[in-house]
């Protein structure tokens, strides 16, 4: 891809297996993100905007999401602690928002897998943080990678810097999620949910 910035380390965001599996499949292209326990600062941060995917079974729980997308839970692999992570595929963001009105985000139920209830307790929680949303580009490796467990990996933290991974996720031999023609008509979708002043300029 061209006119992007050289990348000097990709993180990992780590997400539930699920929500990788639906951004790789081309269901999703939004994710919402508030931090975790372990975050640097106690915040959410974007230290990247390309980064590798790290499906993780922490926290996931098939209840919290949609109906139509709990089997999803069976075939979505996670990388449980302690052992190899496996990394299918990464994203790019294409945009940023935040949100911090329930309003705003019920614009957003029908582009995630969520249940509404459960997206809307992320948005309560630490209430004088903002929502993120990132719009995102998601690619499947033609090969998945694999690396070795480390304990730092480990915790509720969005973010981990997997050892052996190559810099920049783009070098590696990967499929778009969906085509241009149809990213761009999701990614519309998401910035019409939204009033234009939740967008980063």
């Amino acid at each position: 891809m061209t006119g992007t910035p050289q990348i000097v380390t990709a993180p990992a965001l780590k997400e539930w297996a699920v929500v990788v599996h639906a951004l790789l499949a081309g269901e999703q292209v939004v994710d919402v993100r508030k931090g975790g326990l372990r975050e640097e600062g106690r915040h959410f941060g974007l230290p990247a905007r390309r980064f590798w995917l790290y499906p993780t079974a922490e926290h996931q729980r098939a209840e919290l999401l949609k109906p139509a997308y709990r089997h999803w839970v069976d075939l979505a692999a996670a990388s449980p602690a302690g052992e190899p992570v496996t990394v299918p595929g990464w994203a790019e963001v294409t945009d940023v928002a935040t949100v911090t009105e329930p309003e705003h985000l019920a614009a957003l139920d029908g582009k995630e897998i969520w249940t509404l209830d459960y997206a809307a307790s992320r948005l309560r929680w630490k209430r004088r943080d903002p929502l993120w949303v990132l719009v995102l580009r998601a690619y499947r490796l033609d090969t998945p990678l694999t690396v070795e467990w480390d304990p730092s990996y480990g915790g509720c933290t969005s973010w981990v810097t997997l050892a052996g991974l190559p810099a920049d996720p783009g070098t590696r031999a990967s499929q778009p999620a969906l085509s241009d023609v149809a990213f761009e008509g999701r990614r519309k979708g998401v910035r019409d949910a939204l009033p234009p002043e939740c967008w980063e300029s």
